[in-house]
């Protein structure tokens, strides 16, 4: 999707880092003089041995994935374990991550792709086939997240973070609650221009295709050319486009309805528990994250490295502390299913890994119920129909 991130908006993500200190409470100070055995990351967090450690000649890595998506910790322990230094960078969009690779991005090693796009940069020649022999963690991974279309086989790709699109509402500002795509156009909605929703062409145009009735993956133009016509009756209630940290807004009470993403709903719900995530009864929008190695990756060994230390389930457990989204790795949930040294979670109190675990199991927000998975809806690429998909989007955006 052109989905993400997400869930911490910058300020309070340099926040939730601060309070985060991650570890057993008998955890030594932060130090950059630590043992093998004890490696320690600033917030405190006691980084896991690699398992196994892989030789890696790489002094550096550099990634370039959605806003606000990997775990400090476990950039600092990645670091400390291996002696290399990560360089991240970040997009916003799918598309924004395919103009630089369009432009030459030999500099990155690590790229992540939505489901769709991954097939559009295979298309593209852009993506190199993973050596699987070089990855220690594939058992690890859910099969349900795993040989799908965009990427049969998982030759590219490895799945790192799921969810949906729905519909994100503030119950206790909004009287009567939707429970459709087709409802965010009643006109009490749109005319008070309180929405929220995600820069997103595909998912945007997708949702309003589904309320027509037609295919979210459509090629027809008179299909698609319907829907322009409908989503700019939509736009003047759409007070913020925002794919970065929709839920900033909806938790300062700027915003009161819209659409966005699994994470970010889970997040501002927790602050404002009056904010309902609804599956929407046209079907909710499923996507993926995946990682994939660029075709000219310069540092091949330090990806590999990355890939088999990070998706440890000791490791991978942290994005249930810090992005609350669908978790493709079993190891990750079986691990903090039973952890339960203490830590400090991402709103500053006291918990555990398992009760990290038993709220995300709660939820249905990021443990998606099995009816919403046969219902969703994937988006796909369209080859040519891109083009129009971007012409039609550009329109759209140029009437708000």
């Amino acid at each position: 999707m052109n989905l993400r991130p997400k869930p911490l908006a910058a300020g309070l993500l340099a926040t939730a880092v601060a309070l985060s200190a991650c570890g057993p409470t008998a955890a030594p100070p932060a130090s950059d003089t630590t043992t093998a055995e004890q490696i320690v990351a600033s917030s405190g967090f006691v980084c896991p041995a690699a398992d196994p450690k892989v030789e890696v000649t790489s002094t550096e890595l550099n990634l370039f994935v959605w806003t606000e998506y990997i775990p400090q910790d476990m950039i600092e322990c990645f670091e400390k374990v291996y002696g290399v230094t990560v360089n991240r960078e970040e997009f916003s969009s799918n598309e924004e991550l395919g103009a630089k690779l369009d432009a030459g991005g030999a500099t990155y090693d690590l790229v992540q792709p939505t489901d769709y796009y991954v097939s559009v940069l295979i298309r593209k020649s852009q993506l190199q086939k993973l050596d699987k022999s070089k990855l220690t963690i594939l058992e690890n991974l859910d099969p349900r997240y795993m040989d799908l279309p965009f990427d049969p086989g998982n030759e590219y790709t490895l799945p790192y973070q799921a969810g949906t699109d729905a519909i994100v509402v503030n119950a206790s500002a909004v009287a009567n609650v939707p429970s459709s795509w087709a409802d965010l156009w009643k006109p009490e909605y749109v005319d008070a221009g309180r929405m929220v929703f995600l820069d997103d062409s595909r998912v945007t145009i997708g949702l309003t295709l589904l309320t027509l009735g037609y295919d979210v993956n459509t090629t027809d133009e008179a299909q698609l050319e319907e829907a322009k016509t409908k989503l700019l009756e939509l736009v003047p209630g759409i007070k913020l486009w925002d794919s970065d940290s929709p839920k900033t807004a909806l938790i300062a009470g700027d915003v009161d309805l819209g659409m966005t993403w699994t994470g970010e709903a889970f997040l501002a719900q927790r602050e404002v528990p009056e904010i309902q995530y609804i599956y929407p009864s046209e079907g909710a929008i499923f996507w993926q994250d995946n990682y994939a190695i660029p075709v000219d990756a310069p540092h091949v060994d330090a990806a590999y490295a990355w890939l088999n230390y990070t998706y440890q389930g000791d490791v991978f457990w942290l994005m249930l502390r810090d992005f609350p989204y669908a978790n493709p790795n079993k190891a990750a949930l079986d691990y903090a299913a039973s952890a339960e040294f203490e830590i400090t979670d991402i709103d500053g109190n006291p918990s555990t890994p398992k009760a990290v675990y038993e709220a995300y199991m709660a939820s249905s927000i990021t443990n998606v119920p099995d009816a919403v998975f046969t219902s969703a809806v994937r988006i796909e690429d369209v080859g040519d129909a891109t083009a129009l998909y971007d012409r039609i989007w550009t329109e759209i955006k140029g009437g708000n």
